[in-house]
């Protein structure tokens, strides 16, 4: 998905650049009938969010279904006034600006760009709550609110599209030691092999104890078996240091004192 979505979101980005250039670039009487293929572009790029199969992908297709019902009302629009067109792409802005604060927050741990999508999905909803207002009923606010929002989807797409180019590259984010790769092969072979396997069957006879109900369980509850059992034979060095007699003499400090401490020593 990484490998297909990267490619799609860095065209997206460089579309919505030159969106928002050629629209700062429009007169007047043309800004209402290219309100609808912009933001029927917008419900494009959801559309193919939706089928890139991540775990938003009904997010994206609400998104891509809603944001295609504002595209058809914009081009079916016949209105003389700019009132209309302004509504409806604040309207875009604000669901989309508020999808990308949403999803930045929830991805705070994992990514660290979100700071810059929550940014841009702030200034998205800032946006979109100025041209649903009145100030923007005229060409050239409408003009400006386009514009800015193509710059902004083109942030938006462009920081996400290197940074899945960036981790698919990677593949590897977190390299671990042989012995700790080793360690976490076995782990995850044992934790296969446990959800593998069926529990066994008590006996009616035995009294239900409790027992361990996760793998980590299981393998504390072994590692401390195995522990309790190297104790009862005698080893030490495993968990704790080995503790020193106390009455050892005292380390010489000069070479008269060898022999003395030598003869203690044999004794």
């Amino acid at each position: 998905m990484r490998d297909s979505m990267w490619g799609f979101l860095l065209f997206a980005g460089v579309a919505w650049l030159a969106i928002g250039w050629s629209v700062l670039r429009l007169e007047p009487a043309d800004v209402a009938p290219v309100a609808g293929p912009v933001v029927l572009f917008g419900a494009l790029c959801e559309a193919v969010r939706a089928l890139a199969g991540t775990r938003t992908w009904w997010l994206n297709a609400g998104m891509a279904l809603l944001f295609g019902a504002t595209a058809a009302v914009l081009l079916l629009n016949r209105d003389a006034t700019y009132a209309t067109p302004a509504s409806l792409i604040g309207w875009f802005l604000l669901v989309r600006g508020a999808m990308d604060v949403a999803v930045s927050t929830m991805n705070r741990g994992i990514d660290r760009t979100w700071g810059m999508m929550l940014a841009v999905g702030v200034a998205q909803a800032a946006l979109g709550f100025y041209a649903a207002g009145p100030l923007a009923r005229r060409s050239d606010p409408v003009i400006l609110v386009l514009g800015g929002l193509g710059v902004l989807r083109a942030v938006a797409d462009l920081v996400t599209a290197l940074r899945l180019r960036e981790v698919s590259v990677r593949h590897e984010v977190l390299h671990l030691t042989p012995e700790r790769e080793a360690g976490v092969s076995g782990y995850s072979a044992g934790l296969a092999d446990y959800e593998g396997t069926p529990p066994p069957a008590k006996a009616k006879h035995r009294a239900d104890t409790p027992g361990p109900k996760t793998f980590h369980e299981e393998v504390l509850r072994s590692t401390m078996d195995l522990d309790a059992k190297i104790a009862q034979a005698g080893v030490t060095g495993t968990g704790t240091a080995a503790r020193l007699p106390e009455d050892l003499p005292p380390v010489p400090d000069t070479p008269a004192g060898v022999e003395p401490a030598r003869s203690l020593t044999e004794e």
